[in-house]
């Protein structure tokens, strides 16, 4: 158990990293297309190298925002069934469900280090932007592994052990506290 504390801790700092990267990646997708808009905009001719140069974004984009998501119990669930279970049978069902994430992320990890390893063509953003295919083949297995950082989070991952009881009682206490302030 005392091992738990620091994994947990190293999740929730990767998962801090993950968000950022995210956000630059949405930041540097919006100001290549922002810069070929003003340029279209000035002068009448278009660059042929944005479009090409932005979407190599998307991938990290994509799979960042998978573990992000994950890690706050928003990916997809059966919230209403399972709960709708006996309290034996919802453990069994999210441990299931915990076996089956890690051997998805175990999946990505296997198979897309091996992709990556594969990576060899260079896209042709334009004749003086040149970008290796591995730039976007390393998300892949990068977010395996953070997926299974994030399952040392165990049960907590999974929003049918949310007790909404509590959690309504937080919102209305801090909904208090802002009134009173």
């Amino acid at each position: 158990m005392n091992l738990l504390v620091p994994l947990r801790r190293l999740s929730d700092a990767v998962n801090q990293v993950a968000i950022v990267l995210s956000v630059g990646c949405i930041l540097a997708m919006l100001g290549i297309s922002f810069t070929a808009f003003l340029y279209k905009l000035i002068t009448g001719s278009s660059l042929s190298w944005t479009y090409s140069l932005a979407r190599l974004f998307l991938p990290w984009i994509g799979f960042l925002s998978m573990t992000i998501s994950l890690r706050y119990g928003e990916h997809v669930a059966m919230t209403l069934f399972v709960r709708s279970l006996p309290r034996v049978m919802i453990k069994i069902a999210a441990g299931l469900c915990l076996g089956v994430l890690a051997l998805f992320a175990a999946m990505l990890v296997w198979y897309g280090w091996g992709y990556f390893q594969g990576a060899t063509q260079v896209y042709m953003v334009s004749a003086q932007i040149q970008i290796p295919s591995k730039f976007t083949a390393i998300v892949v297995p990068l977010s395996g592994v953070i997926i299974l950082l994030h399952l040392v989070h165990g049960f907590s991952l999974l929003e049918h052990f949310i007790d909404d009881d509590s959690m309504i009682g937080e919102l209305i206490e801090s909904n208090d506290a802002e009134n009173r302030s």
